[in-house]
């Protein structure tokens, strides 16, 4: 019989923490509030998590402190967002856990339809649109996706710049510019990192998307049909749960 002590990881403790941060159903509720990757108020995210103004700050100030939240101040104004996209793809990774576990005893809403279609992942797309783009742009050969790391290629770099993204690194930006999250409603990846954001942003600039107020859903307009379409050969009436105008 072996008597070998098994040592815990270094960050065992760090990792406890961070879990027992999260595990809490309000502040778990004020995170993902926070995935729209939108600054709320105490007031606003209180509401998201169904506790009274008090209990949110309680809240807050721990998840201040656990590094998953930052407090950006402008006037009398207290905005929170979530502290790096580093924590927004955790919580994505924690939903897509939760999702292979047992059903929930609630019925699926439109809600969650629209979330499975086109959604915000902190500063990137999810989704069934998200999906098909990363996929559009690997059969291209405009990106090479392996495991969650990324590359772009050459007529990649050429294709976004005609597309009107800049891939210039940021000053003081360690991001990496090019590398995937697993997506909870799809269970495939999704592309994250700077390219992820700017191209959820050009989308934006375009018209293609339009965010829904109060949601991460993500509708997408006429003009979106047109241009995924042309842009990246997605089909997207095979996505859409609702046309809009």
């Amino acid at each position: 019989m072996s008597t070998e002590t098994v040592t815990a990881p270094a960050n065992a403790n760090t990792i406890s923490a961070v879990a027992a941060l999260m595990g809490d159903p309000a502040r778990t509720n004020i995170l993902f509030a926070l995935m729209s990757g939108k600054a709320l108020t105490a007031t606003e995210l209180g509401y998201h998590a169904g506790v009274s103004a008090p209990t949110a700050s309680g809240h807050l100030a721990k998840l201040l402190d656990g590094q998953l939240i930052t407090l950006e101040k402008q006037g009398r104004h207290r905005y929170y967002r979530l502290a790096s996209p580093a924590v927004a793809e955790t919580l994505e990774g924690l939903t897509t856990l939760a999702a292979s576990g047992p059903k929930p005893l609630r019925p699926t809403g439109p809600k969650d339809a629209a979330m499975r279609q086109a959604r915000t992942c902190y500063d990137h797309m999810a989704g069934r649109l998200a999906v098909a783009i990363t996929d559009a742009l690997t059969a291209q050969n405009l990106i090479v996706v392996e495991d969650r790391s990324g590359m772009i290629t050459d007529e990649g770099r050429r294709f976004f710049s005609d597309f009107g993204i800049d891939l210039e690194k940021r000053p003081g930006s360690a991001r990496p510019l090019c590398r995937t999250c697993l997506d909870w409603s799809e269970r495939r990846m999704h592309l994250g990192g700077r390219l992820g954001a700017a191209l959820l942003t050009r989308s934006l600039e375009l018209h293609w998307v339009r965010s829904v107020n109060g949601t991460r859903s993500l509708t997408i307009t006429r003009d979106g049909e047109r241009g995924f379409h042309d842009q990246f050969g997605i089909a997207i009436e095979s996505l859409m749960v609702q046309r809009k105008a």
